[in-house]
């Protein structure tokens, strides 16, 4: 190897340098053209899911580990979840990935490999749903004993149908009505599992009418064959169903998960038809045998209660003996009655005769009645004649009483009409009245000016008229006279009844004014109640 390195590069052989890129790309090409489709058998080691939809995961053995990858366009056409720990055998091409330096198997296909893988899947899918409840026997609604509509999921095409039809026709014809499914392959899971939710989404009472019990049947085969009833939608879809179920998948050694979610699980699809309904003939022959029993037990009733009857009649005392006995006893009776009734007879009639002696004639209670009518009747006249003097004094105190409201109130309409006329004079007598007529009342503080004498020189007097109060100095020169026409005065003079002692000129208050240019005339009240009817000007 020494050697080699120190060689000199004539000796070296003339080989191309390959960058790390070409040679992994070259890699990938001789793998890909070297071993083309291809299946591997393996168990999946970490599995995983990326967030874009592809898978990644290992495939091993004892020996060795090859990495695997399938896209998410062949993830979705997978006919087996891969799991961890699943033994499967993957279809694809094996490639090479330079980014690593590593060859990886592109998958396109998974199937489990053997029954093994396929019994390991089924006990892990199992316990999952046996820890969900699903299996639970609470969970489990009986069978009817006789039901009017049966509902069959299962294939249109095979032998399963006809056995099943054959054998309710056989026991107990019933209307049947058949859901067709895919019982293998891919889509078999879910035509099965829609079918069941199907029967159960009819309605009571509707145009198809409703089944009372459904039969989930298929005909033997391979585990394989029988895995579309292993299917968690399935499962699921018949532990949910409202319907009573019966399963009948396979022979009788074929077990599938259904068999454990079903109300009933039959053996066989013949066996299925024949839980479903009784026997026809067996059901009058129980008929029969019933009606005989009942008949039977009905006259052995009859013959045991009447050897009773006579058991006990045989204990009994003689019936003749009895009568004579009672008859005697009756004889002994009625003659003590006829007896006891004469008795009574003389008796009551003693009774009214000492009665009839003790009662008086009726003529003299009669008279003694009429006695007693008179005192009652002077009684009951006088007694009238002093209850009419009393309603008579009543009545004529009444009647005073009423006169004397009627003077009363004609005394009271007397005096109310001379108060209304005193009113009115006195009214009249106001000086009031005197005001609104012209004049004008003169006091000096409070004291009330009649005559002219009493006003002073510079006095400070206070005139009052009928709209109100003005003041006016005493001794002040007159104002100069107006003479008014001569229409006015004389109209003047005809309106006013009281033109003695008036003023000339009453428009202007002045105590002062002399008296030969302008005396002040004064009235008095008549009966000087008034303190203010002093002077009026």
């Amino acid at each position: 190897m020494n050697q080699d390195l120190l060689s000199t590069p004539a000796t070296r052989p003339n080989l191309p340098s390959l960058s790390v890129g070409e040679l992994g790309r070259a890699i990938r090409s001789t793998l890909e053209e070297a071993f083309g489709r291809l299946r591997v058998r393996g168990e999946i080691s970490n599995f995983k899911r990326h967030g874009s939809g592809h898978l990644y995961f290992r495939l091993k053995d004892e020996e060795a580990v090859i990495e695997a990858c399938c896209w998410r366009q062949s993830a979705a056409r997978l006919a087996v979840r891969p799991e961890e720990g699943l033994e499967v055998i993957c279809t694809g091409r094996i490639s090479a990935y330079p980014g690593r330096s590593q060859y990886q198997l592109i998958v396109e296909s998974i199937e489990l490999a053997g029954e093994g893988a396929l019994l390991k899947l089924l006990e892990d899918r199992r316990r999952k749903l046996a820890a969900e409840g699903l299996f639970d026997e609470g969970r489990k609604r009986p069978l009817p004993f006789l039901p009017d509509v049966i509902g069959i999921v299962t294939s249109p095409t095979g032998a399963v149908i006809r056995d099943i039809m054959h054998r309710l026709r056989e026991r107990f014809p019933r209307h049947i009505l058949l859901w067709p499914v895919a019982v293998q392959g891919d889509n078999a899971a879910s035509q099965i599992a829609d079918a069941i939710r199907g029967f159960n989404a009819l309605p009571a009472g509707g145009q198809v009418p409703r089944p009372d019990v459904v039969i989930v049947a298929r005909g033997g085969g391979s585990l394989e064959d029988l895995w579309a009833f292993n299917e968690e939608p399935v499962v699921r879809a018949a532990a949910e169903s409202s319907i009573p179920l019966i399963s009948a998948i396979g022979h009788e050694t074929d077990t599938t998960l259904i068999d454990f979610a079903a109300d009933r699980r039959a053996p066989t699809p013949t066996a299925a038809a024949e839980i479903a309904v009784p026997v026809r003939t067996d059901l009058f022959t129980r008929l029969l045998d019933c009606q005989r029993q009942l008949v039977g037990c009905g006259r052995r009733a009859i013959e045991d209660r009447h050897a009773r009857l006579l058991g006990l009649s045989r204990g009994l005392p003689d019936a003749d003996h009895l009568l004579q006995s009672a008859v005697q006893r009756l004889d002994d009776r009625v003659e003590r009655l006829a007896n006891a009734a004469n008795n009574h007879v003389l008796h009551r009639t003693g009774r009214i005769a000492e009665f009839a002696g003790r009662l008086r004639h009726p003529r003299d209670q009669i008279a003694a009645k009429e006695l007693a009518l008179r005192g009652a009747s002077r009684a009951l006249d006088i007694a009238a004649t002093g209850l009419l003097a009393a309603f008579r004094h009543r009545f004529e105190r009444l009647a005073a009483e009423q006169n004397l409201k009627r003077v009363t109130h004609h005394r009271v309409d007397e005096q109310r009409a001379r108060l209304s006329t005193s009113s009115a004079l006195l009214e009249s007598y106001s000086y009031k009245g005197v005001l609104n007529r012209g004049f004008a009342l003169v006091r000096h503080g409070r004291t009330v000016l009649a005559h002219s004498s009493e006003v002073e020189h510079g006095m400070l007097l206070t005139l009052t008229f009928a709209d109100g109060d003005a003041t006016a100095i005493g001794g002040s020169s007159p104002p100069p006279e107006r003479t008014p026409p001569s229409d006015v005065s004389s109209a003047a003079a005809s309106s006013d009844p009281l033109q003695e002692g008036r003023s000339a000129t009453p428009g202007r208050a002045d105590a002062a004014s002399s008296p030969a240019k302008g005396p002040q005339s004064t009235r008095r009240s008549s009966k000087g109640s008034d303190p203010k009817q002093g002077s009026l000007l």
